[in-house]
């Protein structure tokens, strides 16, 4: 069954890649370099990386749903769905695209594949984790508080009233709503 789900995720996702450069609108092309990504998740999922496959998954969503309201809120045309070509150079870079294809075939078919030495991890999460983060986790957690700062401060700033604008000090009774002139539920 493994085997199935793997063989449909990879010719989905071949088949998103190949929608990406044959449809004719922003909007379209956003949400077939979506559904490709999706696959590709699932086929890192499938080979044993569940972690990764759903980070990929989860940044690939994101990623693709802030393009496609950026795209409804500033492109010229009607949300991107105007036709336009996503080809520039059609004949060379079909060319070169096939060329890299056959090279990363022929590398596939020709390079000595290594036996495998050792069982497979228990937990191939840890392993994952520990080869991305080794060395860098004091790094990456100073950099999470950074952010959440940062975009905790930016809100604060954003904002015109503060956290007792609304409801008085005692926070017990409706205030006068300093933004709609009314009084606060």
């Amino acid at each position: 069954m493994t085997e199935v789900l793997l063989a449909v995720s990879g010719v989905a996702a071949l088949t998103g890649g190949v929608l990406v450069f044959t449809l004719d609108s922003m909007a379209r092309v956003t949400f077939a370099l979506l559904g490709s990504l999706v696959c590709v998740g699932g086929v890192v999922a499938l080979l044993g990386l569940p972690y990764l496959g759903v980070v990929i998954v989860l940044m690939m969503v994101m990623e693709m749903l802030i393009m496609a309201v950026f795209m409804v809120a500033y492109m010229m045309n009607p949300a991107g769905l105007m036709p336009m070509s996503m080809l520039h150079n059609k004949r060379g870079a079909a060319a070169v695209s096939g060329g890299v294809f056959l090279a990363l075939v022929a590398g596939i078919a020709l390079a000595p594949w290594p036996d495998r030495a050792g069982a497979p991890p228990r937990d191939s999460t840890v392993q994952v984790g520990a080869e991305l983060m080794r060395g860098q986790m004091l790094t990456m957690v100073t950099l999470g508080f950074v952010l959440l700062a940062t975009m905790v401060s930016a809100t604060v700033l954003a904002t015109r009233r503060g956290r007792y604008d609304r409801f008085g000090d005692d926070l017990d009774r409706p205030a006068h709503d300093p933004v709609s002139g009314g009084v606060g539920r």
